[in-house]
């Protein structure tokens, strides 16, 4: 008896480990040796490969593809068709298994629609990739990265609104009250709602 959910057309491989409540959807691949945390979602057509680890509460929607390489933390969100690379020069006659970059997405990150992740960069904590980017770098916590290849436009929070900080280098976010700071270069909160 499982403590998941799984579609009857979703292909389960012997050797994962799935976390309690979490629900795979149709036509999904989820292959040997991944971990799949708690209370997951797992989209219609993903493939999850070897190696890759999903925390717990991680959103993932359809026609997203997770390669070997791939870690996410807690809370992440992987928009629909997303791709994450796991080789910087791939060719068909070349095997690279050796050399699979890895790729890190912190906690309560969010990728975009339709976003590329080149391997080898780590997404930092409540980052916002937007629809179609091509991140080919790091990620600062909090940022907000858009285009091809990505660049930072702004700051988010962790709601996952913009934060527009006064001279002082403050912001507060407009659905949770919670308070940032900007200093050098990084966000960091100050304090939470209602103190």
């Amino acid at each position: 008896m499982t403590n998941y959910q799984a579609h009857e057309t979703a292909v389960i491989d012997p050797g994962c480990i799935i976390g309690e409540g979490t629900r795979i959807w149709h036509f999904s691949h989820i292959m040997s040796g991944c971990r799949i945390g708690r209370n997951c979602n797992i989209g219609q057509n993903v493939v999850v490969s070897p190696g890759v680890a999903l925390g717990d509460g991680v959103k993932v929607q359809n026609n997203v593809s997770l390669y070997t390489g791939v870690t996410c933390g807690d809370d992440v969100f992987l928009g629909p068709g997303c791709v994450f690379t796991n080789v910087i020069n791939p060719r068909s006659a070349v095997s690279r298994k050796q050399s699979y970059g890895e790729t890190r997405v912190e906690r309560g990150a969010s990728i975009g629609a339709n976003a590329t992740i080149i391997c080898g960069n780590v997404i930092g904590e409540y980052a916002f990739v937007g629809a179609g980017a091509v991140v080919t770098k790091d990620v600062l916590p909090y940022a907000l990265v858009v285009g091809n290849p990505s660049r930072q436009t702004g700051w988010v929070s962790e709601y996952g609104h913009r934060l527009e900080f006064d001279a002082e280098g403050f912001a507060c976010c407009s659905e949770s009250g919670v308070l940032y700071c900007l200093t050098d270069g990084r966000v960091r909160k100050v304090r939470p709602a209602g103190v």
